[in-house]
């Protein structure tokens, strides 16, 4: 009874096929247990959540002739659909197993705080980092 469980189950879906993506889903948890005994899978997916969410990010801004990309901080509900989005996105990128198997790697990835979803983040905030210079431009 998971709000956050819901969403990443709704981003999962594709073309209304809901008991599916609940299936790959709960199938990924199922694989975090046999792997993380210690820690239950609910709390891996969460946390690996939690270090996905990227703080700030980059927008296009137009000044003059001039498109800068500047720095800005990121409200929560985009924070957790963007993390949602990248951990998906890492999955998809993958080839050749399951979607579960590829899930639930992606979480402990995640967990561990490595992986492309991490990654992404990581470039993110480096390219925030390198365009600081443009912050007086937010809107």
């Amino acid at each position: 009874h998971s709000v956050l469980v819901t969403r990443f189950v709704n981003t999962v879906m594709r073309w209304g096929k809901k008991s599916t993506a609940q299936a790959v889903f709960y199938d990924a948890l199922a694989i975090i247990a046999t792997r993380v005994t210690d820690v239950d899978p609910i709390d891996v997916f969460t946390q690996a959540v939690e270090n996905v969410k990227p703080a700030i990010e980059v927008r296009s801004k137009r000044v003059g002739g001039a498109a800068y990309q500047v720095p800005m901080q990121v409200n929560r509900p985009r924070q957790q659909s963007l993390a949602i989005r990248w951990i998906l996105l890492a999955c998809r990128e993958k080839k050749g197993r399951p979607m579960a198997v590829k899930l639930a790697e992606e979480f402990m990835a995640a967990y561990n705080r490595e992986g492309a979803a991490v990654t992404r983040r990581e470039n993110v905030h480096r390219m925030a980092d390198a365009n600081k210079a443009f912050a007086h431009y937010r809107w």
